[in-house]
């Protein structure tokens, strides 16, 4: 990490893995961003971070209302204030009803809606403040439909692209944007590759479209702010 806190807006992204978090931090560092990569471990996030210009890792359980106080007081003392909130965790067991613990079920939301209202928090008070900033939570097909196999990640992402809406709407007044991105297909990344190795590049969503897509919404100008933009291959049935 090179740079000085306050010399550059700042970028948080919460869940920085090897698809969509990568794909985020490499997009915001190159449009001048200082980045912090927040994730689990910084096992993969701080490899990451040294090859990025202004940007540093910090592990941290996003679901765990002491460790986000921490690392985001952390993050305004080293970097800045954030400018730009991104909430790429989540995480969920697949199964039906009949198959997903409670535990489970309790983990899904604590990572998807309780992370992204402990994030939030953090963030909000300054860019109250300064009368600007953009809140960015990406979602999926799960935030929208409970499809099967989906009892405990689709409620879990539903309670969070609800929760967007209703801070869109209280948020948006001080000049904070608010936005969701709906991810409607299969991320390309190594795994899902692996899964569906018969199905051609077309077939999947690539990061770092999704990354401009972010990028883009954090640059909209007030009066045509979007809040809900789905995102999907084009030969995505829908």
């Amino acid at each position: 990490m090179t740079g000085t806190a306050g010399e550059s807006p700042v970028c948080a992204v919460v869940g920085v893995g090897p698809g969509n978090g990568a794909a985020l931090a490499r997009c915001f560092a190159a449009a001048g961003y200082a980045v912090a990569l927040i994730a689990r471990s910084t096992e993969f996030s701080a490899e990451l971070a040294g090859q990025l210009e202004n940007a540093k890792a910090y592990a941290c359980d996003i679901a765990d209302a002491v460790a986000v106080a921490g690392v985001f007081r952390s993050i305004r003392e080293e970097l800045g204030e954030v400018d730009v909130l991104i909430m790429n965790a989540g995480t969920g067991a697949w199964g039906s009803i009949e198959h997903v613990s409670a535990a489970q079920f309790e983990a899904a939301w604590r990572t998807s809606a309780l992370g992204t209202f402990l994030a939030s928090q953090q963030v909000i008070p300054a860019m109250k403040q300064s009368g600007q900033g953009t809140i960015i939570v990406i979602g999926a097909t799960a935030s929208l439909r409970g499809v099967p196999n989906t009892a405990a990640v689709a409620p879990a992402k539903a309670a969070q692209r609800i929760l967007a809406e209703s801070m869109a709407r209280t948020l948006g007044p001080s000049g904070i944007h608010v936005a969701v991105l709906i991810l409607d297909g299969v991320v390309d990344i190594p795994a899902t590759r692996g899964y569906f190795a018969d199905k051609p590049d077309d077939y999947f969503i690539r990061p770092a479209a999704v990354a401009e897509a972010a990028l883009t919404l954090s640059r909209q100008d007030r009066s045509a702010w979007s809040f809900q933009t789905e995102l999907r291959p084009f030969g995505e049935k829908w």
